[in-house]
């Protein structure tokens, strides 16, 4: 029979009443002061500049900003930024799927769409299908081999710059897309698909019920840049005068020479949109991050500590 041993309330060390816990005092940076204060300062002298410089005409960005092309060229970014990001994450996916396929036809096509589309330059993908009609003059839909034809059109009648434009955006970002997802694929552990098999699960449902759900922690963060990236690349369809945002301003201040003023118009646009991708982008990783150490954000001491303490 265990006894308990009792308390002794004559041991000093019992008695002793805990003190204030010590004060822990971060270590101070001078050095990472001194490197921010100049890179401030650094910063605010080249706003100061830029903001006082009289060849900047604020008026004119002003006048601008607004204007009816602009708006008109901003919808068209808009337009070509959704429309090619659709295409992008749906035939990415796709592409994904077959070139992780058991099948060796399935993966050479999936291989050799990428290694094309990678290969050349998103501005000749651009100016090759602007110039389509030069190619193909007319797009026929027929019987091969045969003279059936059900349909015919001439190319530039249907292939116009905006419809070039989707083509060569949309066809290139689906080369990038699909390395994106299929990389988000490959991160889910395998036993999770063998569990699901072994369910009873089908292939096909355990893709769309099982894989891709635990693979947008990965696909999410790329995928965004992407968007963005996609979103700049808009730019470069004013070489085929896609009646973008680029485009509409180029054509003024082809007439007015005001470039400078024009440009800052593009600028503060392209950054305004960015920037509230960023911000999606950022509720997305937090929305399929749940959970996981890196939904919490931030990298270093500061990080470990509230992530250890949210753990405690």
């Amino acid at each position: 029979m265990s006894t308990v041993p009792e308390l002794r309330t004559d041991d000093p060390a019992s008695s002793r009443v805990p003190g204030p816990a010590p004060v822990i005092k971060p270590l101070r940076h001078p050095v990472r002061t001194a490197c921010g204060v100049l890179a401030l300062l650094c910063l605010a002298g080249v706003v100061w500049s830029v903001a006082k410089n009289p060849n900047l005409e604020w008026h004119t960005v002003g006048q601008y900003l607004f204007h009816e092309r602009t708006l008109s060229g901003l919808g068209v970014t808009l337009y070509l930024t959704v429309v090619c990001m659709v295409i992008a994450v749906v035939g990415g996916t796709v592409l994904a799927i077959m070139k992780l396929s058991d099948s060796f036809l399935l993966r050479t096509i999936a291989d050799g769409y990428i290694w094309l589309f990678r290969g050349v330059p998103l501005v000749v993908q651009l100016i090759f299908w602007g110039f389509l009609g030069a190619f193909y003059q007319r797009l026929t839909i027929g019987i091969p081999f045969t003279d059936v034809v059900f349909y015919s059109v001439e190319t530039n009648t249907l292939v116009t710059a905006t419809v070039a434009a989707v083509l060569a955006l949309g066809l290139n970002a689906v080369a990038y897309a699909a390395e994106i997802v299929r990389g988000g694929i490959a991160a889910v552990d395998v036993g999770q698909r063998e569990a699901a098999y072994a369910l009873g699960l089908t292939p096909a449902q355990t893709m769309r019920r099982i894989v891709l759900p635990q693979a947008m922690r990965v696909i999410v963060p790329p995928m965004g840049n992407e968007v963005i990236t996609m979103l700049k690349m808009t730019a470069l369809v004013s070489i085929i005068a896609g009646n973008d945002l680029m485009t509409n301003l180029q054509s003024i201040y082809s007439m007015n020479f005001k470039v400078i003023p024009l440009l800052v118009v593009a600028c503060v646009w392209y950054l305004a949109l960015t920037t509230v991708l960023t911000f999606g982008q950022r509720y997305l990783e937090r929305r399929f991050g749940r959970g996981t150490t890196a939904s919490r954000g931030g990298f270093g001491p500061r990080a470990a500590r509230t992530t250890g303490g949210e753990q405690a």
